[in-house]
């Protein structure tokens, strides 16, 4: 039990009065070894204690901290989840998960003096299996480069809000051949579909009609009834609506850069080595929802349809000038034809 001030306040009023110390003791409710200790000091206990600053266990990345802290000045935005996967991989055995909280004291420590601010995100709550949403967003950030020259794209962006379970194709812009693409590989992924599908008022799933609302276009619908998915999407102005894919677009870019420090290489052979790269990214962090999918499965229905294709037929002239028309578009081609 420990001996508070108003103990010692109490010793030192008793021995004014009478200056025995065991009465003194006897009446704060102390030991009389204790209360002449404090006597004797003229101290409260507040007054004497000393701060905690020393360890009580060892620490147990003392010898991979030098790498770890040359890892944070090469690229002080790595994440101690991200450090601490990367030590696992390379020596299973060295670390057990439960000291992850140990490395992110360490990494947080660090930071606070030499890093910047970390992002704050906060949870919503969804019904599981109700609604996939999709959008596009901008990946320029990444700065990743192919055959030496930086890759301009996008990302077709598609998230289960219950779970957080998310896929991601590369593109080049908003266009419906992308929407068809991203969405088809996400559930053929899942092998299963949601109740709905969920835009924003993107041109690629709908278009404006008369009545200023935006209706849906022919062939997003078709790929709807495909697939077994109700198309529904935001009002128009009411991007928030759309708020989880688009904080999940973070999320996403946030642990793409993470992997990118990791590998210490943006450049990529090809576009299909960087897609299959962000797969493999994008299915190690789907295994950490699993809990969540499962229930989201057990609801969703099972996918027993073929794939559409992801391209479109289309017949043109070719003018005198070896040119063709294509969506309002101008293409060149051969002379012979």
């Amino acid at each position: 039990m420990e001996t508070t001030d108003a103990q010692v306040r109490k010793v030192m009023e008793e021995m004014q009065r009478h200056g025995k110390i065991e009465l003194a003791g006897m009446q704060a409710g102390m030991d009389r070894k204790t209360a002449r200790k404090y006597a004797k000091a003229g101290k409260l206990p507040s007054q004497m204690s000393t701060p905690h600053t020393w360890r009580t266990r060892g620490d147990p990345f003392a010898d991979d901290w030098p790498e770890i802290e040359e890892m944070l000045i090469k690229a002080p935005e790595l994440e101690a989840v991200t450090i601490f996967d990367h030590l696992l991989s390379r020596e299973p055995e060295a670390y057990e998960p439960g000291q992850l909280r140990t490395l992110q004291r360490r990494v947080r420590q660090w930071r606070a003096q030499r890093g910047p601010e970390q992002e704050v995100f906060f949870p919503q709550q969804h019904r599981p299996g109700e609604a996939m949403q999709t959008d596009f967003t901008h990946a320029g950030e990444l700065e990743v480069t192919i055959g030496g020259e930086p890759f301009a794209h996008m990302l077709c962006h598609c998230v289960l809000p219950y779970s957080n379970w998310e896929w991601a194709t590369v593109c080049q812009s908003e266009s419906m051949a992308a929407l068809k693409r991203g969405v088809q590989a996400a559930v053929f992924q899942l092998g299963r579909v949601p109740q709905f599908h969920q835009t924003d008022n993107s041109t690629a799933a709908t278009h404006d009609l008369r009545t200023g609302k935006r209706g849906f276009n022919e062939q997003y619908l078709w790929m709807m009834k495909h697939l077994g998915m109700k198309p529904r999407t935001t009002e128009v102005g009411e991007k928030e609506q759309n708020g989880d894919v688009e904080a999940s677009h973070r999320v996403l870019k946030r642990r793409l850069k993470q992997h990118l420090l990791l590998r210490d290489d943006r450049e990529f052979d090809s576009e299909q080595a960087y897609e299959q790269w962000l797969w493999e990214r994008v299915q190690a962090a789907n295994r950490l929802r699993h809990t969540r999918m499962v229930e989201e499965l057990d609801v969703m229905k099972v996918l027993n349809v073929s794939r559409l294709p992801e391209y479109q037929e289309e017949s043109a002239v070719v003018t005198s000038w070896s040119t063709i028309r294509i969506k309002r578009n101008t293409y060149s081609v051969p002379s012979r034809l």
